[in-house]
C-alpha cells in the first residue's frame, strides 16, 4: 500500500510517502497505529486530529483497506 503524508505531518516525520504491507483486514486506523509505532515523531504527527483519505476520497478510520489502495493523512487545515 502507498501511504502519502501532507503538510505538518510530512514535515514532522520527514517523509512524503512510503510503501507498507498490510493484512487483509487492515483499516485506516490500523495503518495509522502502525505508523505511530515507528517512533516519537510519528506519534507526534499522527496522534492529533488528522484527516484521512483512501484513493483520494475522504474516509474515517474504520474503512478497510488493501495492498492496492493509496492512503493519505493530512491535518484538518492545510494551506496552499
Amino acid at each position: 500500500m502507498k501511504v502519502k503524508l501532507f503538510a505538518q505531518i510530512r514535515e514532522v516525520t520527514g517523509t512524503e510517502s512510503l510503501e507498507m504491507a498490510v493484512p487483509d483486514d487492515a483499516t485506516i486506523e490500523g495503518v495509522r497505529q502502525a505508523l505511530m509505532a515507528k517512533g516519537p515523531q510519528w506519534q507526534q504527527a499522527l496522534s492529533a486530529n488528522v484527516l484521512c483519505a483512501c484513493n483520494q476520497t475522504l474516509c474515517d478510520g474504520t474503512m478497510v483497506v488493501s495492498e492496492q489502495d493509496e492512503v493519505a493523512f493530512f491535518p484538518p487545515v492545510t494551506g496552499g
